[in-house]
Order: C-alpha cells, then sequence, then structure tokens
C-alpha cells in the first residue's frame, strides 16, 4: 500500500460522490480512461474491490462505504493543512470553494465576486450553488470551504455569521396593483406559489402563512423564483419572493410588487464554515465583503 497517492483519494471521493464515471472525471478535469485507470490502481493497491461498475451505474462494494468516510478525513484534513500555509503568508489565495443556496447565488455573486476578487486577487474562487441540507453535508465533508446560507443552520460544527436581514415582497398579477395588501391569514387562503420541497425559503414562507410544509400541493411548487414569478404573471395564483431578487425576476413579467403591513416577514443571510477551519478570521472577513456587496446590490 506504498504507493496509495492523495490524487488516488481524490478521484476515489469524485466518483463516490458523482457515482458515474464520466460526471467524475469531468468534475476531477482528466478523461475518463485516466481516472479508471487511477481507481484501478488504487484498487490494486490496497488488494480489494472499492466500486461495482453496472452499465449505467457505479456503486461502493461494502468496503468501499467503510474506506469513504476515512477518505474525506484526510482529504479535509489535508485541506486545513494547506489552509495553514496560506494563514501563515499572511494573504488569501488559492482556491476557495464557496457554497450559496439557489435563492441568493443570482442576485448577491455578480456584486460579491466583484468585490471579493478586487480584495484578494490572486483568489480562485469556486461557486456550488445547491440546497441548504447539500451544502451542509458538503461543508462538513470538506467539500467546500464556506457557504452563504439563510440562517440559522444550528449545526455544532459549524460557525455562523449573521451578515444582513432581508424582507419577503409579495407578487401579484399587475391587475391586483391596487388592491389592498392581505396580511398573512388572508395569503394562506390564496392561491399561493412556492418553491418545492428542500428550499428553506419555502419553509419560511410558509412559517409566515402560519401554513404546515406537509400540506398537498400540487401543481403549486416551482423549482425557481423566475419561474414563480413568470406563472404569478401568467394570473396562476401569487408568490413571495426575497428583496434581492426583485429587480431581476420581476422585471419581464406582468406582475406587481407589494411590502406587507405591520410585521414583515424577513429572512436572516449569513455564511456558515466549520469550526476546524484554520481561516476563521479570513470568513470573518469575507462576511463583511458579502455585506458590502448586499449594500452595493441595494
Amino acid at each position: 500500500m506504498s504507493n496509495l497517492t492523495l490524487k488516488q483519494f481524490r478521484y476515489f471521493e469524485s466518483l463516490a460522490q458523482h457515482r458515474h464515471f464520466g460526471r467524475a472525471a469531468d468534475a476531477s478535469g482528466i478523461s475518463q480512461p485516466a481516472l479508471s485507470m487511477q481507481i484501478k490502481d488504487l484498487e490494486d493497491d490496497l488488494g480489494v474491490q472499492l466500486f461495482e461498475r453496472a452499465a449505467r451505474q457505479v456503486r461502493l462494494t461494502r468496503f468501499g462505504e467503510e474506506f469513504a468516510p476515512r477518505v474525506r478525513d484526510i482529504l479535509r484534513s489535508v485541506d486545513e493543512v494547506q489552509d495553514l500555509a496560506r494563514l501563515a503568508q499572511n494573504s488569501l489565495s488559492g482556491r476557495l470553494r464557496i457554497g450559496v443556496i439557489p435563492t441568493i447565488a443570482p442576485y448577491l455573486l455578480p456584486s460579491f465576486i466583484g468585490h471579493l476578487t478586487q480584495a484578494h486577487p490572486t483568489l480562485d474562487i469556486h461557486i456550488r450553488e445547491t440546497l441548504t441540507p447539500r451544502l451542509i453535508e458538503e461543508l462538513s465533508q470538506g467539500r467546500i470551504d464556506a457557504a452563504i446560507v439563510a440562517l440559522p443552520v444550528s449545526e455544532p460544527a459549524f460557525e455562523e455569521v449573521a451578515i444582513f436581514e432581508e424582507d419577503f415582497v409579495l407578487v401579484r398579477p399587475d391587475i391586483d396593483a391596487d388592491r389592498p395588501v392581505p396580511d398573512a391569514q388572508d395569503l394562506a387562503q390564496m392561491q399561493l406559489l412556492l418553491l418545492e420541497e428542500g428550499h428553506c425559503f419555502r419553509d419560511q414562507a410558509l412559517a409566515f402563512c402560519s401554513m404546515r410544509s406537509a400540506l398537498p400541493r400540487e401543481g403549486l411548487d416551482g423549482s425557481s423564483l423566475s419561474t414563480l414569478v413568470q406563472l404569478v404573471g401568467a394570473g396562476i395564483g401569487v408568490t413571495l419572493i426575497p428583496d434581492m431578487a426583485v429587480g431581476v425576476e420581476t422585471r419581464s413579467a406582468n406582475v406587481s410588487v407589494a411590502r406587507f403591513d405591520g410585521v414583515q416577514p424577513k429572512r436572516t443571510i449569513g455564511m456558515i464554515w466549520r469550526k476546524t477551519s484554520p481561516l476563521t478570521d479570513q470568513f470573518h472577513e469575507i462576511a463583511k465583503i458579502v455585506g458590502q456587496a448586499a449594500q452595493v446590490r441595494g
């Protein structure tokens, strides 16, 4: 086993994550034959099979399942050693993997990345856009370094820093622009379009209306805020969107935007990262840059 390499571990981790040689090769930046050879060499060095190869799918063997978390621990430790080295250089440079939820990414990232690259021009920024549960999993496993999400996440292993609060606004057909703004109780009785299960924004909107997420809602869920707004413009119900999305999502739809009277539905945007990360001070700095980007955007 003296020939085991970190490169092999990273390829194993990619294949274990994607369960497909082609997608794992693309994610790793190598050809599929090269990835297959590296995995075969790793299995030969270990003397045991790690994957079951089927026609269209790859599965971890029983040993592979036991091997995977240990590989993740090794790779996470190596990444943290590299972070320590960057810290010793008194500069934030090299690869930085940041996760962002879909209801933030399109609206905040252009300004944020511009501010971040201006402050740290040698950073190699990698963005991962996906839902909060997936970001939590990938952050725990060391696949990303930090994430911009809606708080709280309440994971004991993570540091959480609140950055700013953001109101939700009501989007309804343009013909309803002069009607009174419904309160939360009235809104719960309307045809309310929401993001599909898994989006934290869906849960926040339901909480404002005191509605249960388990209620059957066939045909009323969308995969993006853009879809919801366009449906409203076509006369199908109403929806809530975060304030940061208004300028982008409503400019091409026949809708009106209204703010609620009294208690405003809102969310807290913040950053999370592993408490064990050596870059805690740097992440606090990046959180401030996120706040600056949000102000410029607003």
